[in-house]
């Protein structure tokens, strides 16, 4: 049986905690900061993980990141 194939997108975006979650970066900081307010740049710093539903997605692309 060949090998699967890893998503090579879904690999430089997300890492496998040691519990199984998906760790991401947070989304919508890439460009219009100015009219966003600073409570919402100040929680969005950092990284943040995946529900649930998106989970079983991005763990179907990386099939040997588990």
């Amino acid at each position: 049986m060949p090998k699967m194939k890893t998503k090579s997108g879904a690999k430089k975006r997300f890492k496998v905690t040691s519990s199984g979650r998906i760790k991401s970066a947070q989304a919508g900081k890439r460009h219009g900061m100015i009219k966003r307010s600073s409570k919402f740049i100040r929680n969005a710093r950092g990284t943040t993980t995946l529900c649930k539903a998106d989970e079983s997605i991005v763990k179907s692309y990386m099939p040997y990141a588990r």
